[in-house]
């Protein structure tokens, strides 16, 4: 597995994004969901690149990953109660698998609307909770609305992640009940 190195303690830098291509090989096919989660749970089992890892008490840190047929994948590092609120991935798939620790994902079984809005209320029924320990992940499709958190108040946790498109664009929300509101839009220009 071939690691960039880049430590950080807010969101994963694209700078290393813009390197790399955003569609696979020549020849080659598009990584599918699974074929991104069998990555993800690869680079979780190997002892040697997630000791790698340099950890930081304050704020999250990863490292850029190699994925599959083009895909952008990090190893990252979440401290004791750090979090990434409530976002998506947009156009992109993707998978991530805990490597230490255990994260929790916060996420909504319901397709919303990619464009034009800006609250949304959301239906009773629709909030999932799952609690992924160390080697336990999940891979997602397009749209797909969640946070993730590392609930301890003790223990460092490591994930590796993978998407696919590369990240075009990272849409922020806020949360108060049942409304949902779109915050702000990231592109990678604005994570260099």
């Amino acid at each position: 597995m071939s690691v960039s190195p880049a430590v950080s303690s807010s969101a994963p830098s694209a700078a290393a994004t813009s390197a790399s291509s955003t569609s696979p090989a020549p020849g080659s096919s598009a990584p599918t969901q699974s074929e991104l989660l069998d990555f993800v749970r690869r680079a979780a089992a190997d002892a040697e690149l997630v000791a790698s890892l340099p950890l930081d008490p304050e704020g999250r840190t990863w490292v850029r990953l190699e994925g599959p047929g083009g895909s952008e994948a990090w190893l990252i590092g979440w401290p004791p109660g750090s979090g990434t609120g409530w976002h998506d991935h947009a156009d992109s798939v993707g998978a991530f698998v805990t490597a230490a620790g255990e994260l929790k994902e916060y996420s909504l079984a319901a397709r919303l609307p990619t464009d034009g809005w800006k609250t949304l209320e959301l239906t009773d029924g629709v909030d999932r909770e799952r609690r992924l320990p160390s080697g336990k992940g999940r891979s997602f499709g397009r749209h797909h609305v969640h946070e993730v958190l590392n609930e301890s108040t003790e223990e460092h946790a490591i994930s590796v992640h993978a998407y696919y498109p590369p990240l075009p664009r990272i849409r922020r929300y806020s949360r108060t009940g049942q409304v949902l509101r779109l915050e702000h839009v990231e592109r990678p220009e604005d994570w260099q």
